[in-house]
Formats: structure tokens, C-alpha cells, sequence
């Protein structure tokens, strides 16, 4: 089954450049995407900056994308912000892990399961989107922490496995130390996507493991894209299947 994944840090809806909120702009920048799957970073709750709207609920009925998973990262004095799994097939298994380091911001993974169909027959697929901190050595701990859950810890070598969201890390050395040892594998490349109007820095990645294949990864890049957010979504293109 080919498949598409999103990972998209929306800047609580924000533009980049305008700073104003037009969640209307994100939706379209995704509905053009045309998704299964989207990991989004920095999704508002209940927040006066964006009419206290509940992000990820709005965006997947604007989308279609019914199956939600929304994670409580940051708690303002008025509502929070978070991550958020959309998906057009169902999720189950949702949990967060703790990746916060002290003295930094308070950092949760949220992962999740969800099957998709192969012929005649269903496979699952286990998902973790992330936000990961600012500081070299408080990535590689948040990374480390996130491979010890449990989820991902005692998955077999065969399940496919995406780990995506915003990395924060400018050269891919934290892929390279901490994730391609024990089996993943870049899905996108270094797609550069941060600032969104003129993209310098790719700190958006999708890794994976396991029987999955990339047809193709870009950081899309239409008009709207470099003005919804201050980030670009980086979009991935997968085949999953019984054998790599």
C-alpha cells in the first residue's frame, strides 16, 4: 500500500512573515498535501492567540482526516500547546513519553498505532511525532528517552516504525548518533524547511524502520506554504509492504 506523510510544525497557525492567525492557510496547505497521515507540532488549545480554537479537532474535520491524537505539551495560563497525530485510518495504542530534561521546556513524544490494508490483509504501523528541544545535548537525551519507551523498545525488527516531527537539528548529526544504529533510516533526506519564505535549515525529519519503501520526499514549497507557517511541511511518500 503506498501512503503519504506529513510532518508540519504549524506555528500554532501563524504566518512567519505576517503574524497573523489564519488557520485557513494551514488547511489549505495540507488539503493540497493530500495526506494518510499527518504529524503536527506547536497546535494550539483553548489559547486567546488563536480564538481559543481547538487546533487539531478543526483541522481534521476541515481535512477529513477523522482519527485524532492530541498531546498536551506547554500549559499557558490560558489553554496549551502541543502535538497532534491526524490520520485518515484509525489510531489506537496512543500514548505520550516524556522527554523533558530539567531546567528545559517541558518535551513529550505521542505515539501511536494504526493498520493499514495490504491486499487482503492489514498491517500495522507504530507512529511517534515530536518537537525536540533547542540544545544539542537535550536532543540526544529526549531521542535516547524516546527509543526506551516501551512502544518502540519491544516492537519486533520487522514492525514499520515512522519517528517524525521537528528535530531542531540543523546538520542530522542526531539521526546519525542516535537513530541510524539501531536500524532507521532518513525517509526525507535534508529537505530544508525553516524559515518557511526562504528555507535555510532542515529541522523536519521522518525516519523509518522496517518493511517500508520511499517513492518520495520533498519540502513542498507553493506560495501558501512559505506564508502559513514559519516552517515548510516535509512530505513523505511510503510503500509498505511484507519486505523492504
Amino acid at each position: 500500500m503506498q501512503f503519504r506523510v506529513v510532518t508540519y510544525n504549524i506555528h500554532k497557525g501563524i504566518g512567519g512573515r505576517d503574524r497573523q492567525y489564519r488557520p485557513e492557510r494551514i488547511i489549505e496547505t495540507l488539503a493540497h498535501l493530500e495526506p494518510t497521515i499527518v504529524f503536527l507540532q506547536e497546535v494550539d488549545e483553548d489559547v486567546p492567540r488563536s480564538n481559543r480554537h481547538h487546533q487539531a479537532e478543526m483541522l481534521a474535520e476541515a481535512l477529513d482526516l477523522h482519527h485524532v491524537a492530541y498531546q498536551r505539551n506547554v500549559h499557558l495560563k490560558q489553554g496549551c500547546y502541543g502535538n497532534a497525530i491526524l490520520s485518515r485510518v484509525p489510531l489506537k495504542d496512543v500514548e505520550n513519553c516524556n522527554l523533558s530534561v530539567p531546567l528545559k521546556k517541558r518535551r513529550q513524544a505521542l505515539l501511536a498505532r494504526c493498520k493499514l490494508s495490504i491486499g487482503e490483509h492489514t498491517r500495522s504501523l507504530l507512529l511517534a511525532n515530536m518537537h525536540l528541544g533547542l540544545a544539542g545535548p537535550e536532543r540526544t537525551i529526549q531521542l535516547k528517552k524516546l527509543l526506551k519507551h516501551h512502544l518502540l523498545a519491544n516492537a519486533h525488527s520487522e514492525t514499520p516504525i515512522l519517528v517524525g516531527g521537528d528535530f531542531n537539528d540543523v546538520w542530522g548529526r542526531l539521526g546519525r548518533k542516535v537513530l541510524e544504529p539501531v536500524g532507521y533510516r532518513n525517509a526525507g533526506g535534508m529537505h530544508r524547511t525553516f524559515p518557511a519564505l526562504f528555507p535555510m535549515r532542515p529541522l523536519d525529519r521522518i525516519y523509518y524502520r522496517g518493511p517500508l519503501h520511499v517513492h518520495h520526499a520533498y519540502a513542498s514549497r507553493t506560495a501558501l506554504a512559505r506564508v502559513a507557517s514559519d516552517h515548510l511541511p516535509l512530505v513523505v511518500e511510503f510503500t509498505l509492504g511484507d519486505k523492504t
